[in-house]
């Protein structure tokens, strides 16, 4: 996903005139010959994130539109203060794109792990957040990000889908379950292991890579109404990063509609362990196995 990312914000840079890129070091070697072509528009501020989300907001005020990009940690959980003023306050726009994910940069210790950035994002004013499930997804949504002047946050991930889906924010059904079956929605990579997690269960499994804002429409229409025997329908949430970030959310959507829901999500509590991502997806029950107990355990 970072290479699909840096070939789609290179190219921008030739395209279009109003595209700048902030950098904090993180891939600025990528940028490089980039940077040697449009001197004025790639920027690499050394490693100081808030100057980085600082510099954006000016760049946005002049009427372009900045791609800033670091690590999830540095890029939202560093810079709050600066995406909360000179953004949200100053009421401009950037495309912020992340790499590192909540457990992708394991092996570097806490520093480097951020699953708490979409929850964060959520306490700012109308953020789109993509999370896309394959490399081939990143493309669309950073050339569509970059054609309007809104807040976007582009999170990339090491992990990825089997194959790239479509979708303009729409919950793509991918399984369709028997009628008044639990609805299991997956967010960007969670989608294989949740696929795996099901084989054999009778739910109907749907995709986004558009979590904000929600497709809550599709919901309502996917969720329906209390079967005639009183059953209240059965949601269930799987998104990599924070359990619960989206909770709120879910219950608002559905208000009105007697419903079951679970959340699975990155756990609030601090293992303290380095370990790759696949042993943290274990540690966090978001691995296929993990995936299977929760979700069967609620099912009954």
């Amino acid at each position: 996903m970072r290479d699909s990312f840096i070939d789609t914000a290179t190219a921008l840079l030739d395209d279009d005139p109003r595209t700048a890129v902030v950098l904090a070091d993180i891939s600025a070697s990528s940028f490089a010959p980039a940077a040697r072509q449009h001197p004025d528009r790639v920027l690499n501020v050394g490693i100081r994130e808030q100057l980085m989300v600082g510099v954006a907001g000016g760049l946005a005020l002049t009427g372009l539109r900045p791609i800033v990009h670091s690590y999830a940690t540095f890029a939202v959980d560093r810079a709050y203060e600066q995406l909360k003023l000179d953004l949200d306050h100053q009421g401009v726009g950037a495309v912020v794109v992340s790499v590192g994910a909540s457990y992708d940069g394991a092996s570097m210790g806490r520093t480097h792990m951020s699953p708490g950035d979409v929850a964060l994002l959520d306490t700012l004013t109308d953020w789109t957040v993509h999370v896309p499930g394959h490399p081939a997804e990143v493309p669309g949504l950073l050339r569509a990000a970059a054609r309007h002047d809104d807040r976007v946050y582009l999170r990339l991930s090491t992990e990825v889908n089997e194959v790239p889906l479509p979708g303009a924010g729409r919950l793509a059904v991918l399984r369709r379950g028997s009628v008044g079956a639990a609805l299991v929605v997956a967010v960007g990579p969670m989608l294989r292991p949740v696929l795996e997690a099901v084989a054999g269960l009778d739910v109907t499994v749907a995709y986004t890579h558009t979590p904000r804002p929600f497709d809550v429409a599709g919901l309502r229409e996917l969720v329906g109404p209390a079967t005639s025997a009183g059953t209240a329908p059965a949601v269930v949430l799987v998104e990599p990063y924070l359990a619960g970030t989206s909770s709120a959310l879910l219950g608002t959507a559905l208000g009105g509609v007697p419903h079951r829901s679970l959340s699975l999500g990155v756990g609030r509590t601090d293992l303290r362990r380095y370990g790759e991502p696949a042993d943290h997806a274990r540690w966090h029950g978001l691995d296929p196995a993990g995936l299977r107990r929760s979700i069967s355990a609620f099912l009954g």
